[in-house]
């Protein structure tokens, strides 16, 4: 073998070597990265169901399906680069651009709310902007474009708060480590999604199966049901047991998780605009809270860490609360109005 072979396959076995060591970086970052976004991705699990509402079992995993599509394109196409461009071109922007997106899941959250206790009064945004549905296939439209656009703000949060922790880093690292977050975080959020929307069907299937065991390995040899077996009859009573518990128990967890989605978008929304505002010289709010939260902690220090997250997340959601009473009439009277306009002259 020649010298200049061996050169050339030593230099290979360091590039690989170095390529490892750069894999190993861009999986570390983006675990640690991860791990600060989790509060935002719990929000973002909690939301979704609420998009889910009113669907046929058929549709429910299709809508599902392209909202992550939705959730994809929003982390990789247009978040990725925008971030990436904006902490190099215009880092001072990113505060602003997420405190508007805040204030839009404030909005979004309280008009929610305003709807469920005054429903005479509910100012439904679709129909002043002329793009109420018409049918099925406008309802679930229009549910799966709010759901990216809700999905969007949340999405951008992440994202900020994954390139805070790879400030330093290279393009190519930053590059790297947004989209493993991003892509890890989609599929992580909605494949529980997905497993929570269809667990009633599951619990249909186990409610109505007489052979828990046996039924796991088909027919027999000769393509005939296989009889109940004793593991079939001590297991019957349990799995029936739980798959009514799921059928039953289903609708509420759903209707319940759309109530959590919905404060989690006005505390969400809140925070944002809290931290916003501090970071521009205005942290009386958020001294606020953190003096209440620290407090409450103080107070009850068994519970300390619990404590604090929730009096920080019961503050955020009054203050998005107000950030959403403030912008309804504004919405209402202003921005909606001139949408409308808009959509008529370019019709």
């Amino acid at each position: 073998m020649s010298v200049g072979l061996i050169a050339l396959l030593d230099d290979v076995a360091g590039l690989a070597k170095a390529a490892a060591a750069s894999l190993d970086d861009v999986a570390a970052q983006a675990a640690r990265s991860g791990a600060k976004a989790a509060g935002v991705v719990i929000d973002d699990a909690a939301v979704t169901p609420r998009y889910l509402t009113g669907f046929s079992a058929s549709r429910e995993l299709p809508v599902v399906g392209r909202i992550a599509v939705g959730s994809l394109k929003n982390k990789l196409i247009y978040l990725l680069p925008i971030a990436l461009v904006l902490s190099w071109l215009a880092p001072w922007a990113i505060t602003p651009l997420l405190m508007l997106g805040g204030a839009y899941l404030c909005y979004e959250g309280t008009e929610k709310v305003h709807a469920v206790l005054w429903p005479h009064q509910a100012h439904h945004p679709e129909m002043v902007t002329g793009t109420a549905p018409h049918d099925m296939k406008d309802f679930e439209d229009a549910k799966v474009q709010s759901a990216i656009q809700t999905d969007f703000i949340l999405s951008a949060e992440i994202m900020a708060i994954t390139l805070s922790t790879v400030p330093g880093s290279s393009v190519l690292m930053q590059a790297l480590v947004l989209g493993l977050v991003g892509i890890a975080i989609t599929a992580g959020v909605y494949g529980g999604v997905a497993l929570i929307v269809k667990a009633d069907d599951v619990g249909v299937a186990l409610a109505g199966n007489d052979r828990p065991v046996s039924g796991l390995f088909g027919s027999d040899a000769r393509g005939g049901t296989l009889a109940p077996t004793q593991a079939d009859r001590l297991l019957r009573p349990l799995t029936r047991s739980l798959g009514r518990g799921l059928v039953r128990g289903m609708p509420v967890f759903l209707k319940v998780l759309g109530a959590v989605g919905t404060a989690a978008m006005i505390w969400v929304g809140g925070g944002i605009i809290m931290h916003g505002l501090e970071t521009f010289g205005l942290p009386q709010v958020a001294h606020l809270v953190h003096g209440l939260s620290h407090g409450m902690a103080a107070a009850v220090p068994a519970i300390g860490g619990a404590a604090e997250w929730l009096v920080t997340a019961v503050a955020s959601g009054v203050f998005g609360l107000l950030v959403g009473a403030a912008l309804i009439p504004l919405v209402k009277h202003g921005v909606s109005p001139a949408l409308k306009r808009v959509r008529a002259a370019a019709a």
